[in-house]
């Protein structure tokens, strides 16, 4: 069944300015609660989404869980209304719809202090939102729950910039799907006390889990914040640069919070939620933004200045805020020279292989090259790689007849390796002193890694990137240095036998 958890306060009031209701879908099984929710507790919200798991008994759930229970059954379902009449038998709190605020039997069977009105849809412009709140608020209501629809970044400014406007604690407004992640994440900094989320990576409506609203923003805690920073990218919900950026603010006691930005069609996003100050006008300014796949190479045409390494690459992954002037810069050459030099593996006079000639495997390149190494540029298609030589000037391999033989050191910048099994290159022409560095990083070591360590190969892997990256990036965002034991924490280091420090795999 689909459950939704959320926290109040005993009383049922909702809680204080530093505090916020957590609110999860989880997908469980024989109408049992998930074990991951086991700190559930009196004033904790659990919602059953009965139009997916269908009707379970309140008095069941109750046995399991000391949580306030909201029953939800979502849009047009035959014998709705003995359906919601059921469950208010057993149910602490029932959702309501538009169409149900007309049915007298409803309404008078249960009562405002039990019911939860959403309204969900498309809207355009404010005046289309006040129109929706409207339409709900004329019935008493525990709480007003607004969701909209958009495939718009800019329009998803839309229900924050009502809950700044409202700042009402019985009232909660976001977009839905992956691309109004981070509303869900600033409302409560806006007014809302609620937050929804969910089980895993797969939940409904694009939600962030549990596991990510507390590991990465530390819900139900609201500190203040006069800054935000974020990762711009499509998709960008397995990122764990929130997870690492929010948590190196929290050691500092800096005042910020780092989004993830799910922006399908950048030139919307940065018109509207950058040059126009659209998330300035919620009341905190935007110090930096990561910029990842597909946007590295549009991105750069939006900043009015751009770093000499970005002009000659096309590509850009970090933007920073100077004085009010952006300015397109990469931290791709970090991640890996630092990284490399961490190992005291020194590229001059190296022969190295990129494999990849997207914006990372360019940048890359050209710092390699920069540092005195011979570089020789890998990829399958030739269009992308022709970009690559025309602005680099270097030689070019195609990946169908590339043989690792003979390099010092080979990179993996193509995406390949994801998903289990995909390796980019065959590993076995490496010489036994070769250094392999794939910027891919899973849940798992990916098969590149794996078959490299194997062989007692110096591997880097995609977190030990990362963490450079994100350490450089952090340096960057706020002029002060991540405390080390935040990325060793999250990311999961460990000394090798040669002591060097190297990542478990894993991924963003």
């Amino acid at each position: 069944m689909l459950l939704t958890t959320s926290q109040e306060s005993p009383d049922g009031r909702l809680p204080s300015d530093n505090q916020t209701t957590m609110d999860a879908s989880l997908a469980v099984t024989a109408g049992r609660i998930p074990e991951g929710l086991a700190f559930l507790k009196p004033g904790d919200w659990l919602e059953l989404r009965a139009d997916l798991a269908g009707d379970i008994d309140g008095a069941h759930l109750r046995s399991q869980t000391p949580a306030t229970l909201l029953y939800t059954l979502r849009g047009v379902i035959a014998e709705r209304r003995e359906r919601l009449l059921r469950a208010a038998a057993s149910f602490d709190l029932i959702d309501l719809e538009r169409a149900d605020l007309d049915d007298t039997l409803l309404l008078q069977r249960i009562r405002p202090e039990r019911r939860v009105i959403t309204w969900r849809g498309r809207v355009r412009t404010m005046d289309d939102l006040d129109a929706a709140l409207h339409s709900i608020r004329r019935v008493p209501a525990r709480l007003y729950r607004i969701e909209v629809e958009t495939p718009r970044c800019s329009e998803t400014l839309l229900p924050m910039a009502l809950l700044k406007r409202e700042q009402r604690h019985d009232l909660t407004a976001y977009a839905i799907g992956a691309i109004g992640i981070w509303t869900r994440i600033l409302a409560p900094r806006l007014g809302a006390r609620i937050v929804f989320g969910g089980e895993g990576h797969d939940a409904i409506d694009g939600m962030p889990s549990m596991e990510q609203l507390i590991g990465d923003y530390d819900f139900p805690r609201l500190e203040p914040v006069d800054e935000i920073f974020g990762i711009v990218g499509d998709p960008i919900s397995r990122s764990l640069s929130p997870r690492l950026h929010n948590a190196g603010f929290r050691a500092l006691g800096r005042r910020a919070l780092y989004l993830p930005f799910h922006a399908p069609d950048f030139a919307d996003f940065w018109t509207t939620l950058i040059e126009e100050r659209g998330l300035e006008s919620l009341g905190a300014s935007v110090g930096a933004l990561c910029v990842v796949s597909p946007h590295k190479e549009i991105a750069v045409s939006a900043a009015p200045a751009r770093t000499p390494m970005v002009a000659r690459t096309c590509s850009t992954n970090f933007f920073v805020n100077e004085g009010g002037v952006w300015t397109a810069d990469t931290t791709d050459p970090e991640g890996v020279l630092l990284t490399l030099r961490e190992r005291r593996v020194e590229p001059r006079n190296q022969r190295v292989a990129v494999v990849g000639c997207g914006g990372s495997g360019r940048a890359i390149a050209a710092a390699l090259q920069q540092a005195g190494a011979d570089v020789t540029l890998v990829n399958r298609g030739f269009d992308r790689a022709s970009l690559a030589i025309r602005l680099l000037q270097l030689p070019f391999v195609p990946l169908a007849s590339f043989s690792p033989r003979g390099y010092d050191i080979v990179v993996n910048a193509t995406p390949v390796g994801y998903r289990a099994g995909d390796i980019p290159f065959d590993p076995a022409g490496l010489g036994d002193d070769a250094v392999v560095i794939d910027l891919v990083y899973g849940q798992e070591p990916t098969s590149l890694v794996s078959a490299t360590r194997a062989r007692g190969q110096v591997t880097i892997d995609g977190r030990d990137v990362l963490r450079t990256q994100a350490m450089s990036q952090f340096h960057l965002m706020t002029g002060e240095r991540m405390p080390a034991e935040v990325p060793g924490r999250i990311l999961g280091w460990y000394a090798d036998d040669d002591e060097r420090v190297v990542a478990a795999g894993g991924t963003a």
